[in-house]
């Protein structure tokens, strides 16, 4: 895991083109719109101190994707918290990069960035990411429909998988601002299982 390089951008853009790729996404991205992209996760990182890292294979540094830490959208249960998420080529899938990383991930967010818990959501076809969610020691919070997917498309309806920091599990402490965040969120845009 890594900051963006500039000759990351090629097969970025690459990936974001594969149907296969973002079968599970809102669609593919054109170049224009992937490098757009890097620079909003490049932004990010200066923000707020992490983000979603460019992922190589150790040993040939061939670019492979990105994992990492990313808000939560509004209008979706956990808005205003981090949502952790992957997006790897096809010749990087069934290989354990993505859980990997992921896991890589996961520390950052709670023994580096002391965060009191991470989110993730995926589309509810796409069982592959959930379950990378599952292997990381996720929960299932619940199924929403996405605010920004037109009524009546297969992707709208969603998953939504979180996990509690262990810091704040042990402790007993819970974050309220977040949980009451959360719980306005899930009123509106979903329900709990």
């Amino acid at each position: 895991m890594r900051r963006w390089r500039d000759a990351d951008r090629a097969p970025f853009a690459a990936m974001n083109a594969d149907p296969e790729v973002t079968r599970y996404l809102r669609g593919s991205l054109d170049r224009a719109a992937s490098d757009q992209l890097v620079d909003r996760i490049e932004a990010l990182f200066d923000e707020q101190g992490f983000g979603l890292w460019a992922l190589e294979l150790p040993g040939t540094a061939e670019f492979i994707g990105f994992t990492g830490l990313h808000p939560m959208p509004g209008g979706v249960p956990g808005e205003g918290s981090i949502e952790i998420g992957w997006r790897l080529a096809r010749s990087a899938w069934h290989k354990g990069y993505a859980t990997e990383a992921a896991r890589a991930a996961v520390d950052v967010a709670f023994a580096g960035a002391g965060l009191p818990e991470l989110w993730s959501m995926t589309a509810v076809l796409n069982e592959p990411s959930q379950a990378v969610m599952r292997r990381l020691g996720m929960t299932r919070y619940g199924f929403f429909e996405h605010p920004r997917i037109d009524p009546g498309h297969p992707l709208r309806q969603q998953v939504v998988y979180r996990m509690p920091s262990p810091a704040f599990q042990d402790n007993g402490r819970h974050d309220g601002d977040s949980a009451q965040a959360v719980a306005a969120g899930l009123g509106r845009a979903g329900r709990r299982d």
